[in-house]
């Protein structure tokens, strides 16, 4: 074989020689990886709370790094059992503290890691304009105002609106607005979303919803003594990182001045005492909720 090709090198012209050399050196010597294969990459599993600030920051921090960030958004429960089920991931990015000591105690981040990075206020939200005239927590149990929540057990700002109705309501008034829910969702963003496409008159949700769309969604304030806790959005490094360095790369970025900006930029709380604006001065911060029982779909 080594001979029949000389012979046939002798006889090719000066430029077909040099491509059967390129030709020959192409099989003979092993090519390296492409820049492509080496670049380095993380997988977040995000609650949607924080999507449209977090979409910005990742193209952000793609082009500062070089890195390839891609994201999972959903409600904080899902996200979490898609993460444990495929044992990938590199951030765990939910919408609440409830979501993020669970992933603690089944062991599937690092807790030294953890750091909060903005805060949340629950409130009501309604379709602009305020068609329905709705003005207070009891307003959600009139007849015929259609009224949808998060699922509460698998999204954060549901569990938020299981805990208002019941620390709130009357038994009488719960079995009320209990025939007003019409619907619960499967995360952040489709709660907001309920409201811009007027499927509902009502939800309760953040405050931060109506910045996500100011044409559609107007926001009702609860009482400062009807928010049961103030929420933040913790970040942590999860067990199954590929890249615990990049990873924390990520968290330093959103934690910086310029990854704070973005999140200001969509109207997210930036420290614990402008969320204490909308309750009051010894309401609790983070911490857990259990949904009851009767308020379970699983």
């Amino acid at each position: 074989m080594i001979i029949v090709l000389h012979l046939g090198y002798v006889f090719l012209p000066v430029f077909s020689k040099i491509l059967f050399l390129i030709m020959i050196l192409s099989i003979l010597i092993p090519s390296r990886p492409s820049s492509a294969s080496s670049t380095k990459s993380l997988l977040i599993f995000a609650g949607a709370a924080s999507k449209p600030a977090t979409e910005e920051a990742i193209k952000n921090f793609q082009i500062k790094t070089g890195g390839s960030v891609n994201v999972t958004f959903g409600g904080s429960g899902f996200v979490l059992s898609q993460m444990k089920l495929s044992r990938k991931g590199d951030i765990y990015f939910p919408g609440s503290s409830d979501f993020m000591e669970l992933a603690k105690t089944e062991g599937v981040v690092f807790p030294e890691s953890e750091k909060m990075v903005v805060y949340l206020v629950p409130s009501i939200n309604v379709q602009k304009g305020n068609p329905k005239k709705i003005y207070s927590l009891k307003d959600l149990t009139r007849p015929g105002i259609r009224l949808a929540i998060a699922n509460p057990e698998m999204v954060c700002v549901g569990t938020y609106a299981v805990e208002i109705i019941e620390r709130n309501l009357t038994p009488q008034e719960k079995e009320k607005l209990r025939k007003n829910l019409i619907n619960y969702t499967e995360s952040c963003e489709k709660t907001a979303n309920v409201i811009s496409l007027k499927a509902v008159d009502a939800v309760l949700g953040w405050r931060v919803f109506q910045y996500w769309d100011p044409e559609r969604i107007g926001t009702i304030y609860l009482k400062p003594d009807e928010i049961p806790r103030i929420g933040y959005i913790p970040i942590a490094i999860s067990k199954f990182t590929q890249d615990r360095a990049l990873a924390q790369q990520f968290i330093d970025y959103l934690l910086s001045s310029e990854g704070k900006n973005i999140f200001r930029k969509f109207n997210y709380l930036m420290d614990v005492h402008e969320a204490r604006q909308f309750a009051k001065s010894d309401t609790p911060v983070g911490g857990e909720y259990r949904v009851p029982k009767e308020w379970r779909t699983r």
